[in-house]
Formats: C-alpha cells, sequence, structure tokens
C-alpha cells in the first residue's frame, strides 16, 4: 500500500512511503510535508517504550502491525542527526541508544567507507548513552516492544551492514534512580 505525502498524519506514517515522497534534506524546518516532518508530528504521542530505528536500505519490512515504516531518501547518518535533534526538543522523552555489536567488526575489504561512517556516527553519538549489543538481540528486544507499543522504522538511503541505530524511548522525566528509590519505598 502506498500513501502519498500530504494524507493524513497517521495514514501517512502507517505506510511505507515512495522515494518520490521522499525527503531530500534533513533540516527539520525544510521539512514542511515530507515523513520526517511527519515523525516530528509524531513525537508528542511517543513516550517510554516506543521506538525509533534509523535504519540502513536493506532493513526488511516487518509484518508486525506495531512497527511502523517511513521510507526517507537521505544518508543515514544525516538522519540519525535530525532524529535525535528532533528527540532533544522533546521533554517527555529521551532515547537509550543500540548499536549492532557486529558494526566494530565490519571490515573495509567487504564494506567500503564503513570506517568514514563508524567515525561520522561516533561523533553525532558522543553525548548519548549508548548500549552496544548483538543485532539479534536487539531485534528481540524491537520484537518484544512491538507486541505493546509502537515501533517507527525510519528507512534511508544507507548501504553498509549492521549501520542500524535503535532508539528506545525513555522518559523524559524520571530517572532510573527515582524509579528504584519508588520501588524500594513500595516493599
Amino acid at each position: 500500500m502506498k500513501y502519498r505525502i500530504g494524507m493524513p498524519l497517521l495514514a501517512g506514517l502507517m505506510a511505507v512511503s515512495a522515494s518520490g515522497g521522499a525527503a531530500t534534506s534533513v533540516e527539520p524546518d525544510a521539512l514542511p510535508n515530507t515523513p520526517l516532518r511527519q515523525l516530528e508530528e509524531l513525537l508528542p504521542l511517543l513516550g517510554h517504550r516506543n521506538w525509533i530505528v534509523i535504519a540502513d536500505s536493506a532493513y526488511p519490512l516487518q509484518s508486525n502491525p506495531g512497527i511502523k515504516t517511513i521510507v526517507v531518501d537521505c544518508k543515514q547518518n544525516e538522519v540519525l542527526k535530525a532524529v535525535l535533534d528532533l528527540i532533544a526538543k522533546q521533554p517527555h522523552v529521551k532515547p537509550i541508544v543500540y548499536k549492532d555489536a557486529e558494526l566494530k567488526f565490519v571490515d573495509e575489504k567487504y564494506a567500503p567507507g564503513i570506517s568514514k561512517f563508524r567515525v561520522e556516527m561516533d561523533s553525532i553519538l558522543k553525548e548519548s548513552r549508548v548500549q552496544t549489543l548483538p543485532h539479534e538481540e536487539i531485534i528481540a528486544k524491537l520484537d518484544k516492544a512491538a507486541t505493546l507499543f509502537t515501533v517507527v522504522i525510519v528507512k534511508t538511503q544507507g548501504r553498509l551492514p549492521y549501520t542500524s541505530v535503535f532508539l528506545e524511548l525513555d522518559c523524559g522525566y524520571w530517572s532510573a534512580e527515582g524509579e528504584k528509590a519508588l520501588r524500594n519505598a513500595m516493599k
């Protein structure tokens, strides 16, 4: 099923957009009616336990109805930066970042450009709390979350293996320490 950009917000997000409606720039102000603008409008609805994935172009279309896919015609690291900037503007959520453990071991010989990509990604993520897990463990977390909560996949032009970045949204105004103290007080 294909929707043109400009359809109602939720219908557009539930669709896989064709490259004709894809973004050509990732600056949020330059995206008046694109999938990333739709993501920006959706962010107030998302909360802790929702996920956003910035994926390479080979990321599969998943069949779980809790997973929504958006396709953007942009470089992967540019989309990562733009999505993190959009999340940073939200007072109610913050990202827990996951990267594939396999990424560290991808060889330039088999994936030309991977070294430069990793340096760029690390620069974008330098202020983030990043967890590295094997790809299948992250996918299992994502699949489990999607049984109850919405997961948004943003597919990019990326064509390097194990470069997807997984953002588990956490509460932006409540800390793990506060939760632990609450649970201890309830005992």
